[in-house]
């Protein structure tokens, strides 16, 4: 995936494989293979308007594990085990791969409604339109 294709995109060090492996144990599934490439490039990015357009590592673990084991998120949401979450708004909402069944597109939970829904095919798709030039952070509401 090149990186350089998004102007504004601020780059971090690479991901270390080891931190990528311990990421997939700890969470119980390998990363997607295009959010695992991704890292090993940039261990996060984020866009021209200060939002982590991908979250580092560390923080997508810590996230995830937190939103499967909070025992007030079970009462108030629907289960978070089939989201992997990467990314969010800067306002609440949080973009997420579906691991079961497991497929590319990317969904957006939008924390207010509880709702899941789709908003780009692929990570490409998603970076595509999170990076668009016009820098608006709510580029997937209806």
């Amino acid at each position: 995936m090149a990186l350089q294709a998004f102007p504004g995109v601020e780059l971090r060090e690479p991901a270390r494989e080891a931190d990528l492996v311990e990421a997939g144990r700890r969470l119980g599934c390998e990363l997607p293979e295009q959010l695992a490439q991704l890292l090993r490039a940039s261990d996060g990015l984020t866009g021209p308007s200060s939002v982590d357009t991908i979250w580092p590592i560390a923080h997508i673990v810590e996230h995830n594990l937190l939103f499967r084991s909070d025992p007030s998120f079970a009462q108030l949401y629907m289960p978070f085990e089939p989201l992997l979450f990467f990314a969010d708004n800067g306002g609440g909402d949080q973009f997420a791969f579906v691991q079961k069944p497991r497929r590319p597109d990317v969904f957006v939970w939008e924390h207010e409604t509880d709702s899941r829904r789709w908003v780009a095919g692929d990570l490409r798709d998603y970076l595509e339109r999170a990076l668009q030039e016009d820098g608006d952070d709510d580029w997937y509401r209806l």
